[in-house]
């Protein structure tokens, strides 16, 4: 199913993973992730393996080498983070560069209502997710040696232009009158201030995992859309969930909150807001707007490549299915920001 040559592999891990007792079995977690990524079980003890597709990639895609070295770091300074043992940029070993961490025993979720829990536990739960975005917004990024780790300024007007360039040259997915819309005004009311912090560019709930028994997170997954960017865009990314419908990212819009033991939007924005020293954030509409033209942007990708035969994904045009919707949820969070 891999394609890998276990044998090499473990003695490739035997060298380079301390303790590390072949021999070793892999098995892929699923069939979504944009970098493979395998559970490793040995004898003694399971790892987790993320590499890169194999074949041809665009530059700068697929960077594992960015997720290993932000994990570690982020996990120096206390962040929670599967441990990772060892970076592998020798091809030859799985076909591809891959890094190997800690397996993290516990609990993900994918829907932010948390249906599989009690209603006593969700509050908790999301207030521990919620404690550890701010957390991660604190680190000093000097101290932990990520200085380098993506430009220091203008996150978020380089993410609309980006977003805007590939939305408007993939032809063959077509064009949307509210993505016209926001690629034409969001460019002239990116609030004027900037602020810099490790961000982690995916922050959903389906990619912490909790502690088996308690409302703690003890790891977060999924760097590799991580860079140095602007925290309050990270932050309105994860907030859009109160936003957005339940069949899209398991959002929350809609739920009657009280009766789950949820909080409220402005209960989730003044508890971040503590836990960072703020007063309020005044242009939450324009960051979630933003957040939703850039994972719109996504979608609409997804639809060009199903529409030209190149997606990976079998789901694609399910996903892509939802690019009206959110485009027009974006519009309707610019409007409110007084477009």
């Amino acid at each position: 199913m891999s394609g890998v040559d276990d044998a090499r592999l473990a003695a490739w891990l035997e060298q380079h993973v301390p303790g590390f007792s072949g021999p070793v079995r892999m098995e892929r977690f699923g069939s979504g992730q944009s970098n493979p990524t395998y559970r490793l079980l040995t004898p003694a003890r399971s790892y987790v393996l993320r590499r890169k597709p194999p074949g041809p990639l665009l530059k700068g895609a697929h960077a594992v080498e960015r997720e290993a070295r932000v994990m570690a770091a982020l996990g120096s300074a206390g962040f929670p983070v599967p441990h990772v043992h060892a970076l592998c940029e020798d091809e030859t070993v799985t076909g591809s560069a891959f890094f190997v961490m800690d397996m993290v025993e516990g609990r993900i979720f994918w829907d932010a209502s948390l249906p599989e829990v009690g209603r006593e536990e969700r509050g908790p739960m999301l207030d521990a997710v919620n404690a550890t975005l701010a957390a991660l917004h604190g680190v000093d990024v000097a101290a932990v040696g990520l200085s380098d780790y993506g430009r220091a300024e203008g996150y978020v007007a380089r993410q609309v232009a980006r977003w805007s360039k590939q939305y408007r040259e993939d032809e063959a997915a077509g064009r949307n009158d509210d993505m016209d819309r926001l690629a034409e005004w969001l460019p002239g009311r990116v609030p004027v201030g900037d602020e810099v912090s490790v961000v982690h560019g995916d922050y959903r709930l389906d990619n912490v995992i909790f502690h088996p028994t308690e409302p703690r997170v003890v790891a977060v997954l999924d760097w590799e859309l991580s860079t140095l960017g602007h925290p309050l865009a990270d932050f309105a990314y994860h907030a859009m969930m109160f936003r957005m419908p339940r069949h899209i990212l398991g959002g929350i819009k809609g739920v009657d909150l009280a009766a789950r033991g949820l909080p409220d939007e402005d209960a989730y924005v003044a508890a971040y807001c503590r836990r960072t020293g703020r007063a309020g954030i005044p242009d939450l509409d324009f960051y979630v707007a933003f957040n939703m033209f850039r994972f719109a942007a996504i979608l609409h990708g997804i639809r060009g490549r199903a529409v030209r035969g190149t997606a990976a994904n079998p789901d694609a045009m399910t996903l892509a299915a939802h690019v009206e919707e959110v485009a027009r949820l974006g519009w309707e969070q610019a409007r409110r920001a007084g477009a």
